[in-house]
């Protein structure tokens, strides 16, 4: 039986899912494929390597430095997230990621990015983060605040802009079940953005901006497909029990350690459910 993970992003909401993940490992639950999403991605990406409280170790150190994400960094480099640091620094030095214990994992991992062209999602594999940080960082490179990325000869931008939960890939591979870990609570639906905003700052992609002014009905949407499969036992997810106020670029370490400590008690809540949807 093969089972598929689908991983939403939300930047630092996506601590949520880091603590998931974290009883994921804890409890063993295997998983054969994962489809993730912006902070999804660099969050989720922890759980093939099996590095328990990494995502929220580094976050807790970093998040206060201006070398990592600030207002300086989009000042003088475009990118709130610092590309050097954020992306090479900590993962190859301050806080080593375990690429090969990554690469061993027989976990196939996917990465959502919204080609800024053509406006539509793409799901690049990650079988080697280190020699793709590029994908990695253009699933997360939010909008407005990131330049975009250049990776393959394309031009992308946060996958969230285009597919934010993205269920139809991971079905799409085959899988006999499904986990689907959200960062925001059921009832949570987004509202229409600036479309002024989306059509003068992406001018020059006309596609994207589209997609921009769109995504909230896109996202209502996916919401709604997913309780339906939910009720249907088709798949299962987990979705924090409580709105806690978090910002997105999150400074306050309670705050962070919060969203985090939420993950670890949501999963443990239903884990025997989940066991028993996967049939353990």
């Amino acid at each position: 039986m093969k089972i598929g993970l689908v991983l939403e992003g939300g930047a630092m909401r996506g601590m949520f899912t880091a603590g998931v993940l974290d009883v994921f490992l804890d409890e063993k639950i295997k998983i054969d494929s994962i489809v993730s999403v912006s902070a999804g991605a660099l969050f989720g990406a922890n759980f093939p390597s099996q590095q328990k409280g990494r995502a929220l170790r580094y976050n807790k150190q970093f998040l206060n430095d201006k070398r990592y994400i600030s207002l300086q960094s989009w000042l003088t480099t475009g990118n709130v997230v610092n590309k050097e640091f954020a992306f090479y620094d900590v993962p190859f030095k301050y806080d080593p990621f375990d690429n090969e214990r990554f690469k061993q994992s027989g976990i196939d991992f996917y990465a959502t990015v919204t080609n800024v062209v053509t406006g539509k999602a793409e799901y690049i594999k990650i079988t080697d983060p280190f020699v793709q940080m590029e994908a990695l960082r253009a699933t997360s490179a939010m909008p407005y605040v990131s330049k975009v990325v250049e990776y393959n000869n394309q031009l992308y931008l946060d996958g969230g802009i285009a597919d934010s939960i993205p269920i139809e890939k991971c079905q799409a591979l085959g899988m006999d079940k499904m986990i689907v870990i959200l960062t925001r609570p059921l009832e949570y639906r987004k509202t229409p953005s600036n479309k002024l905003m989306s059509k003068l700052f992406y001018y020059r992609y006309p596609n994207l901006a589209r997609t921009l002014d769109n995504r909230y009905q896109e996202y209502n949407q996916k919401v709604e497909k997913i309780i339906g499969l939910e009720k249907e036992g088709k798949i299962f997810v987990i979705r924090p029990s409580q709105t806690l106020a978090i910002k997105r670029i999150e400074k306050d370490l309670s705050k962070v350690q919060a969203m985090y400590d939420l993950g670890v008690s949501d999963a443990r809540n239903v884990m025997e459910k989940l066991k028993v949807y996967l049939e353990y």
